[in-house]
C-alpha cells in the first residue's frame, strides 16, 4: 500500500492565513453568509450564557432579596421577554439570510473550482500528490467547509463576546474568581495543537481514501461490470479495498493516544480547574466569611457554567475552523497554481507547416525520454502518418503539438514561429483532433458532434458528420434520433453505444469541423477492419487538398499516407511512402507484413 508523502510545509501550515483567506473568498462569493451566522451566534450566545444565565437572574435575585413588590418583577419579566422575542427574530433572520447564501457561494466556488481545473496542465492530472492536493481541495466543496468555517468563526466571536461579558460581571462580584476562570484560555491552544494532530492523520489517509472511493465506484461502473463477472480482479480489487482500510485503522491507532491525552488535558483546564475553585471558593466567603450576597454566589456559579460553555463552544468552533483552514491551504495552492504551460500573443493564421526540430521530451515522472531528438516537418495538403509500436512516443508528438506539454528540448514549430508564442486557444483550435482516448458526455449525440448547444442548423452538420463517421444507421433508431442523451445515467430514454460506436461519435466531430490540418491518434482503436476501411474512405474525401496527420500502431492509414514516419524507442527509425518503406525492408515493412498476415488469418478462420 502507497502512503502519501507528507512534507514539512504540509504539516507547519499557516492557520490564521488560511482563515483570512476562506473569509475574504466566502466574502467575495456572498457576504450574507457569514453576516447572516455572525447575527445568529452572537444574539444567541449572549443572550443564553449571559443576558439569561447571568445578568437577568442577578436582577431578579437582586429584586427579592430587597423586598421589591411583585410590579417590578412583573416589569424585568415583561422585559426579558421583548429581549428574548428580538433575539429570536433576529436568529430567524440569519437562517434566512444563510439559506440563500450557502446556495450561492457553493454556486460561486464550484464554478471557480471548475475554470481553475480547465486551466491546469495536463501534467497535474498526471502527477499522484498534486492529483491528493486537488482532492483535498474539492473537499472545501463536498463538504461545505466554507458553510463551516463561517459557523466557526461566528461561534468564536459571539463566544469571546459572551465571556467577556461573563468575566466583566465576575470580576466586579470579586476579581479572585477570574483566577480560576483564566485557565480555560489555555484550552485555545490545546485544541490547536489537537487539530494539527486530526490534520496529520487525515493527510495520512488521503491516498487510502482515494483508493477506497475509486474501488467504491468502480464496482458500480458498467464498463467494469463485465471483466468483474468473467475474472478474479474483482478479488484484487477488494483486497486493495481492505488493505486500504487496514492502512487506516493502523494511522488511527498511531494517532489515538496522543489524541486522548490532548482531551483529558483540555478537560482539565476547562472542567476540573475552574469548577472546583470556583466552587470552594464560593463556598468560602458565602458560609465562612459570610461576606458575598444571594445574587452574587447564583452570578458566581452561574458564571462556572457560562465560561464552561463559552469555553467548549469556542474551542470546538477553533478546533473545527483549524482544521477547516488547514484544508483551505490545498484549496489556496490549488487557486494560486500557475501553470508551467503559459500562453503567447500571436494568433495561429492559416495553417502553412508542422516542423519539430531536434525535439526531446521526459515526462515529469519520468525516468527515461519518450522522444529523443526527433526532427520532421509536414506542409500543407500532405497527408502523413506516424506509426510505431505502442509506447513508441507516437502520443506524446501530439500532446507536444498541442501544448498539453512543452518540449524539454529542442522547437515545435507552427508556420515557422515556436508553438510557445502563440495564444493555447487560439493554437489548439486551429486543429480538428480525434484521440485515442475518446470520451463522450451524457449530453445530447448532436451536442457530443457539435460540443455546443446545437440550432436546427447545427444538428444537420451534426447527422452528416455521423454519417461520414458511419453511425447513423444506428443512431437513428433511436426515437429521438441525435437529440438522444448518451448513457441513462441523468436520462431514462439516454441510450448506451458500443465502443466501436462512441468512437465513431467522436470521430463525427472532426467531420463536422471546418479544418485545415487535422490530427488523427488512433481514431480507429475500437473499430473492426471493415468499419476501419469505410471511415478512411470518408477521410479521404473530406481531407482532400487539406493536412492530415495520422498517429497509430494500425498500418491501414500508412497506406493512404504521403509520407509514413516510423517510430520506436522514442526516435525516429525511418520515413518514406509506403513504398519505399515495403522496398527497405526495416521496421516497417516487418510490422506491415505481420498485420497484414493477421488479417488474412482472421478471414481464413471466417472462410472455414
Amino acid at each position: 500500500m502507497r502512503w502519501i508523502k507528507i512534507d514539512e510545509a504540509q504539516m507547519n501550515v499557516p492557520v490564521f492565513r488560511n482563515v483570512w483567506y476562506a473569509v475574504k473568498l466566502v466574502w467575495r462569493a456572498d457576504k450574507k453568509l457569514l453576516l447572516g451566522y455572525l447575527l445568529q451566534q452572537t444574539c444567541k450566545d449572549v443572550f443564553a450564557l449571559f443576558i439569561q444565565n447571568i445578568l437577568f437572574l442577578k436582577i431578579l435575585l437582586e429584586v427579592i432579596s430587597g423586598n421589591d413588590d411583585f410590579t417590578v418583577y412583573v416589569k424585568y419579566l415583561v422585559l426579558f421577554f421583548i429581549i428574548s422575542a428580538m433575539v429570536k427574530l433576529l436568529h430567524w433572520k440569519g437562517e434566512k439570510m444563510n439559506q440563500f447564501a450557502t446556495k450561492n457561494v457553493l454556486k460561486v466556488l464550484n464554478n471557480m473550482v471548475f475554470e481553475k481545473a480547465n486551466s491546469l496542465d495536463v501534467a497535474c492530472y498526471e502527477d499522484p500528490v498534486f492529483y491528493d492536493k486537488y482532492q483535498r481541495a474539492t473537499l472545501v466543496l463536498t463538504n461545505s467547509f466554507f458553510d463551516l468555517i463561517c459557523y466557526s468563526v461566528s461561534s468564536i466571536f459571539g463566544g469571546l463576546i459572551s465571556f467577556a461579558c461573563v468575566i466583566t460581571t465576575v470580576s466586579v462580584v470579586n476579581p479572585i474568581y477570574i483566577l480560576f476562570l483564566l485557565p480555560v484560555l489555555l484550552v485555545f491552544a490545546i485544541e490547536m495543537s489537537k487539530s494539527r494532530q486530526v490534520y496529520k492523520r487525515d493527510l495520512k489517509m488521503t491516498t487510502n481514501n482515494r483508493i477506497k472511493a475509486y474501488i467504491q465506484r468502480t464496482v458500480f461502473l458498467r464498463d467494469f461490470s463485465k471483466d468483474m463477472r468473467t475474472s478474479n480482479i474483482f478479488a484484487v480489487l477488494m483486497n486493495r479495498f481492505e488493505a486500504a482500510i487496514k492502512a487506516n485503522i493502523k494511522i488511527l491507532r498511531e494517532y489515538g493516544v496522543v489524541l486522548f491525552v490532548y482531551s483529558m488535558v483540555s478537560s482539565l483546564f476547562s472542567d476540573f480547574i475552574p469548577i472546583i475553585g470556583t466552587y470552594a471558593y464560593a463556598g468560602y466567603e458565602f458560609v465562612v466569611k459570610n461576606t458575598m450576597t444571594v445574587s452574587g454566589f447564583s452570578v458566581v456559579l452561574s458564571a462556572i457554567t457560562s465560561v464552561r460553555t463559552a469555553t467548549m463552544d469556542i474551542a470546538e468552533s477553533f478546533d473545527d475552523m483549524t482544521q477547516m483552514a488547514l484544508y483551505f491551504q490545498n484549496l489556496r495552492e490549488f487557486f494560486e497554481y500557475e501553470p508551467k504551460v503559459v500562453s503567447g500573443d500571436k494568433m495561429a493564421g492559416e495553417f502553412e507547416s508542422i516542423e519539430f526540430k531536434n525535439v526531446s521530451f521526459i515526462y515529469p515522472s519520468a525516468n527515461s525520454y519518450s522522444l529523443k531528438n526527433v526532427s520532421f516537418k509536414t506542409s500543407k495538403g500532405e497527408t502523413v502518418a506516424v506509426v510505431g509500436v505502442n509506447g513508441a512516443g507516437k502520443s506524446t508528438l501530439v500532446k507536444l503539438l498541442l501544448r498539453f506539454y512543452d518540449a524539454t528540448e529542442g522547437e515545435v514549430l507552427y508556420n515557422g514561429v515556436n508553438v510557445k508564442e502563440y495564444n493555447l486557444d487560439s493554437l489548439r483550435n486551429a486543429f480538428a483532433t480525434v484521440f485515442q482516448d475518446y470520451k463522450n458526455f451524457a449530453i445530447s449525440i448532436f451536442e457530443n458532434v457539435m460540443c455546443r448547444a446545437c440550432s436546427d442548423e447545427d444538428k444537420k452538420i451534426a447527422q452528416k458528420a455521423l454519417e461520414q463517421s458511419g453511425v447513423w444507421d444506428k443512431i437513428s433508431t433511436f426515437a429521438d434520433g441525435g437529440d438522444t442523451v448518451l448513457t441513462r445515467e441523468f436520462d431514462e430514454n439516454g441510450a448506451g453505444l458500443s465502443g466501436g460506436e462512441n468512437q465513431k461519435v467522436s470521430t463525427a466531430r472532426l467531420f463536422a469541423k471546418d479544418f485545415d490540418v487535422a490530427i488523427l491518434d488512433e481514431p480507429s482503436s475500437a473499430l473492426d477492419p471493415i468499419a476501419e476501411y469505410k471511415m478512411y474512405e470518408n477521410l479521404i474525401k473530406i481531407t482532400e487538398n487539406k493536412t492530415v496527420i495520422y498517429i497509430s500502431h494500425r498500418l491501414s492509414s500508412a497506406v493512404l499516407s504521403d509520407r509514413i514516419i516510423v517510430l520506436g524507442g522514442g526516435t525516429i527509425l525511418e520515413t518514406g511512402t509506403h513504398s519505399e518503406l515495403m522496398a527497405k525492408g526495416g521496421a516497417y515493412a516487418d510490422m506491415f507484413t505481420l498485420q497484414a498476415s493477421s488479417y488474412n488469418g482472421e478471414e481464413g478462420d471466417d472462410n472455414v
